[in-house]
C-alpha cells in the first residue's frame, strides 16, 4: 500500500491511507542503511503488519524541520513585533527556491501600523510582486484557504509573526497554541512543538515549529544566486557572472537604475559572503 506518514512520534511512523491513520514501524534495515523516514514522505508500508517498508523518492527534503514533499511555503511576515526584516524575507526566500517550493508572502499585523507606514511597506512589497511572488495580508483568509486546494503547503517565518494566530483563523479546530511576542527580544517563543500534516482545504497543511536551519552557506554560491529570481530578467554578459565584481556586469548596473531592488541585492550579496565587496 501506499500511504504518506502524517506524523512522527517516538519510533512509531503514522501514515495515512484512504482517509485512515496507521500507527507503523519501520524495517529493521532502514538503520544499517541510514533511511531516516520524515513527515510528507510516501511511502510503501503493509498495513496488517503496520509496517514501513519504503520510502519513495521525494520531490524535496529539509533538516530542520525534517519534512519532504513541499509544494508551497508561506512565509509569514510581521510589519511589527516582530519588525519588518527584509533579510529575513529574503532568507526564507532563497531557501524555498534552492528547495524548489513556491515562496508565498504573508503580512501579518498590518493593524498595528498607520496607513502611512502601509503604503510604505506595500511599495516594498509590490517589488516582489512584480518579480513573481504572491503577497497576501492574513485577513484574506478565502483567498489563503482557495490557494491551498491540491497543495502541499508549510507556513512558517520569523517566530511570533502570528503564524499560529492565522491557521487558527483558517481552521478553529486547530486550536493551536499561541505564544507571546517577549517586548524585550522583539520575538516569539516556538509554540508547535511536533510536526504535523493535516488534510484541509483540498489539499495539505503542515505545521511545523519552524525552520530553524536558516544557514545559507552550505549552499553553493551559484544556487543563491539564481535563487534571486530576478537577475535572470538581465542576462549579463559575462558567463557564470556572479555580479559582484565585474565593472559592466548588466545586473549591477540594473540596481544602480533601480530595477532591482537595492536591498535585494545587497542581501545577495550578504548570503554569498560577498557584503563587504566596494561596488
Amino acid at each position: 500500500m501506499k500511504g504518506q506518514i502524517v506524523k512522527i512520534s517516538s519510533d512509531l511512523h503514522f501514515v495515512s491511507f484512504e482517509g485512515e491513520i496507521y500507527p507503523c514501524k519501520c524495517r529493521g534495515v532502514f538503520r544499517k542503511e541510514h533511511i531516516l523516514p520524515v513527515v510528507g514522505d510516501y511511502v510503501l508500508f503493509h498495513k496488517d503488519k503496520k509496517l514501513i517498508e519504503e520510502v519513495l523518492p521525494r520531490k524535496n527534503v529539509f533538516q530542520r524541520p525534517k519534512v519532504s514533499n513541499i509544494d508551497q511555503a508561506f512565509l509569514i511576515t510581521s510589519l511589527k513585533l516582530p519588525d519588518f526584516s527584509l533579510n529575513l524575507l529574503d532568507k526564507f526566500i532563497v531557501l524555498m527556491e534552492i528547495h524548489h517550493v513556491k515562496p508565498i508572502i504573508c503580512i501579518t499585523k498590518g493593524d498595528l501600523m498607520d496607513s502611512e507606514a502601509l503604503i510604505e511597506y506595500d511599495q516594498i512589497l509590490d517589488y516582489y510582486r512584480k518579480i513573481g511572488y504572491d503577497v497576501l495580508y492574513n485577513h484574506e483568509v478565502d483567498k489563503i484557504k482557495a490557494m491551498l486546494s491540491h497543495k502541499t503547503s508549510v507556513f512558517t517565518g520569523q517566530t511570533g509573526a502570528g503564524k499560529s494566530t492565522l491557521l487558527n483563523r483558517l481552521n478553529p479546530d486547530w486550536d493551536l497554541e499561541v505564544g507571546e511576542v517577549s517586548l524585550a527580544l522583539g520575538r516569539g517563543k516556538h509554540t508547535t512543538r511536533v510536526v504535523e500534516l493535516f488534510e484541509f482545504a483540498g489539499g495539505k497543511v503542515m505545521d511545523t515549529p519552524g525552520f530553524s536551519s536558516l544557514e545559507l552557506s552550505n549552499y553553493k554560491k551559484e544556487d543563491i544566486r539564481d535563487a534571486f529570481v530576478e537577475f535572470k530578467n538581465f542576462p549579463c554578459q559575462y558567463p557564470d557572472c556572479m555580479h559582484t565584481k565585474e565593472e559592466e556586469c548588466v545586473v549591477k548596473k540594473e540596481v544602480l537604475r533601480n530595477h532591482i531592488l537595492e536591498s535585494r541585492y545587497l542581501n545577495y550579496l550578504n548570503f554569498i559572503g560577498e557584503d563587504n565587496h566596494e561596488n
